[in-house]
């Protein structure tokens, strides 16, 4: 082994010879193995290095590291193979198996025959290969297919090894095949519209390195899908107005509007976007935003027509049943929510905390029962799941759980889910829970699983902020007013000494809290200086809170901010609660970016993955989700691993791949959304101005189960709660239900 020493990035750089395979997966690529210098010493390799074979000349890029049962090993993070050129290393490599139908034997004919020139002959004469004894031609063309496909890896890892790992350009190969290379040399822009994890920008990189020019055609495509995708993911948009994305994207690739109005009919023209004239203006959708958004009108209006109403008179004789059973008495918005949602096909029921709902989902189960109406609770998030099975004493899953996510295909540039149009749910009624979450994508796979004839019941509270995703929906379906929407008002008594649940309502209301009033579960602390609030804060929650409610609630405190930044960001928040909080903790783990994690941090997903595996008792599955919080469990420095507990699930992450975690002792209350926790701090400060809204304070109070605290000054308060500025979306929902064409 020839080492070569540091290149300018501090990584390592070695050569050899490969001389034994410990351990190889052709799915991934991942293997271990011996490689051997020139005077016989072995050096134990692990890493991602695709198609590998005994006999092979590699060059290998990485780090040396210590592995705590094996010893020292090398990490490769990238590589570079070279085919023997000597006809004895020749016959090694062809021996060894690296070509499907060439063994021992049939490599020394092969040798023997053409010698140096073996490689040529079997990549580009594979029908000269029949001329020995026992090739025949069928049996040739096949060897000679499986050596092109593994030298296109070959190829592929070689042109991306400047710009990608070797993990994602065989997620390239295996997206094009021997195809590969000439379409990324052709159109590097395919990368971002065709590969998960690699935008714009990045592909933009490479075309220019490449030498395309500005004014490529497949440069201006990608550009304005890019800035559709951007404004969906960013701000909510489903579509943007026409004049709005020729702007934004000039500005982003330097190009003339005509250009790129010319591309954007070219686009239509090929089906990738789609063009909607309404009120004189053209509004400009991603396909399958607009497909989404038309599926999701034509379902609803499906569901609604196609149901078979339980009747007036054998609701209210029914609901009377239940009062006298149980002792109770409904209140009439309550009975009326009843009554529709056993009426019509499709019912939404929304009000904010304290008003009841979680009662009338346990009469309206209570009645389809009795009814012998096979029902389902569902939800977007585990923690409204788990809230919603607590509250009811009914199971209730996450909408992925329920539509059963299917995780066979790696390469699907979003969820596939096993429940679809072809294979229905078998329930009769669904009943979903913070339908204000739920994103067009999501809410466009539930109702494909819905079989016509089903009732659906949408709860949730319009006054919270928007999904994070794309879309208005439970917004639209009521501004549509198509459907029975019953809006629940009234405060129970039970609720109405909650501070929470009485200054959520007045927030709603436009009512600043009077915060010198006294509560047992709404409290309010003055520190005028920002500078002063995160030690503040750690205080609580490390020494005053626990000391006052048992060490048990630490788990149960949660910092819900407006902001990322400033001293009171989730930024700072996280860094001073680690060190506070998790300072004991020794074993950590340090990423490039010189974010730390150690065992024990809180955490959270900050992206759907369908691919993580995780383990609980005797169940084991794949999935987890946006703004799902755990808590490090293991780290593996020798083994690159990291193991977080999410709620008893046991997930495994690569520590080279945790760009989808964050820490989450301080989240963002747009990451909170879903989510209740028992006890919510809320830091009060001054920032951006769309940051200080109405429906933003509004919806970090209601996640509190048991207790809030406002910390900072109330003037910023006071601003937020005068803030009504909605979130504007440019949504089409509403105006597909509206439509005579659906």
């Amino acid at each position: 082994m020839e080492q070569l020493g540091l290149n300018t990035d501090g990584i390592i750089v070695i050569r050899g010879t490969v001389e034994n395979i410990v351990f190889h997966s052709d799915e991934t690529g991942y293997g271990v193995f011996d490689l051997e210098d020139e005077n016989g010493e072995l050096v134990t390799v692990v890493g991602t290095v695709p198609f590998i074979s005994v006999g092979e000349q590699v060059e290998l890029y990485g780090y040396w590291a210590h592995h705590k049962v094996y010893g020292r090993q090398f990490k490769a993070e990238r590589f570079e193979k070279i085919l023997p050129t000597e006809k004895n290393d020749i016959l090694r490599y062809l021996s060894s198996g690296a070509i499907k139908g060439i063994g021992p034997k049939t490599a020394k004919k092969i040798v023997d025959k053409y010698g140096e020139d073996a490689f040529d002959v079997i990549s580009n004469h594979p029908t000269w290969l029949a001329d020995i004894n026992g090739i025949s031609l069928k049996k040739a063309v096949e060897m000679s297919n499986d050596f092109k496909e593994k030298s296109g890896v070959r190829e592929i890892i070689m042109y991306c090894k400047d710009s990608f790992s070797p993990n994602t350009a065989m997620k390239i190969y295996k997206k094009w095949g021997r195809n590969a290379l000439g379409i990324l040399k052709e159109n590097p822009y395919c990368l971002c519209n065709e590969i998960d994890g690699i935008g714009f920008k990045r592909a933009d990189e490479i075309a220019m390195e490449a030498g395309l020019s500005k004014d490529n055609e497949n440069r201006i495509r990608s550009g304005i899908l890019y800035v559709l995708g951007v404004f969906a993911s960013r701000d909510g948009h489903t579509y943007v107005n026409n004049d709005v994305l020729v702007n934004a994207t000039s500005k982003l690739i330097e190009v003339g509007g005509e250009l790129i109005l010319t591309q954007i009919t070219e686009l239509a023209k090929e089906n990738k976007i789609k063009i909607v004239e309404y009120l004189r203006q053209s509004h400009v959708y991603l396909t399958e935003n607009f497909n989404n958004e038309e599926y999701i009108a034509r379902k609803l209006l499906v569901l609604e027509r196609s149901n078979v109403s339980v009747g007036e008179y054998n609701a209210i004789s029914l609901i009377e049943q239940i009062e006298r059973e149980n002792d109770i008495s409904y209140a009439s918005m309550q009975k009326k929510a009843i009554c529709e949602s056993l009426k019509n096909g499709v019912t939404v029921l929304t009000g904010g905390p304290g008003t009841g709902k979680t009662t009338i989902i346990k009469a309206v189960l209570n009645i389809f029962k009795r009814l012998g109406y096979k029902c389902a609770l569902c939800a977007p998030t585990g923690r409204a799941a788990k809230r919603m099975s607590e509250t009811t004493s009914y199971e209730a899953k996450t909408i992925h759980r329920l539509l059963e996510v299917d995780t066979g295909n790696e390469y699907s540039r979003g969820p596939e889910f096993v429940r679809n149009e072809k294979n229905h749910l078998e329930y009769e009624v669904i009943i979903v829970d913070e339908t204000s979450m739920i994103d067009v994508s999501l809410m466009t796979a539930l109702l494909k699983a819905i079989k016509p004839g089903s009732k659906l019941l949408l709860i949730g509270d319009v006054y919270q902020l928007p999904s994070v995703g794309e879309g208005n929906v439970l917004n639209d379906i009521i501004r549509s007013e198509k459907f029975s929407v019953i809006t629940l008002n009234e405060i129970f008594r039970q609720s109405e000494n909650s501070g929470i649940v009485v200054n959520a309502h007045k927030i709603n209301r436009g009512i600043v809290p009077d915060i010198k009033e006294r509560y047992n579960d709404f409290f309010f602390v003055s520190i005028q200086d920002e500078s002063l609030i995160p030690s503040y804060i750690a205080n609580m929650c490390k020494n005053r809170l626990p000391a006052k409610y048992g060490k048990d609630i630490e788990d149960g405190i949660q910092i819900i901010t407006p902001t990322k930044k400033g001293y009171c960001g989730t930024q700072n928040l996280n860094s001073v609660l680690q060190n506070e909080l998790n300072s004991k903790s020794k074993k950590q783990y340090v990423t490039r970016t010189q974010k730390i994690y150690k065992i024990g941090d809180k955490v959270m997903q900050i992206r759907n993955n369908y691919d993580v595996e995780w383990e609980r008792e005797n169940e084991s599955g794949r999935g987890i989700f946006n703004g799902d919080i755990g808590f490090v469990y293991e780290i593996d420095n020798e083994e690159k691993l990291m193991k977080i507990n999410y709620d008893g699930k046991i997930a495994s992450y690569d520590l080279s791949a945790l760009d989808e975690i964050d820490h989450a002792y301080a989240v963002t209350v747009h990451k909170s959304q879903g989510s209740e926790y028992p006890i919510i701090i809320i830091p009060l400060v001054k920032c951006a101005p769309i940051l200080l809204t109405r429906n933003l304070i509004y919806t970090a109070i209601t996640r509190a189960e048991s207790m809030v605290l406002l910390i900072g000054d109330s003037e910023v308060l006071e601003a937020m709660v005068n803030n009504n500025t909605q979130i504007n979306r440019n949504t089409g929902l509403r105006m597909f239900l509206e439509s005579n064409d659906i």
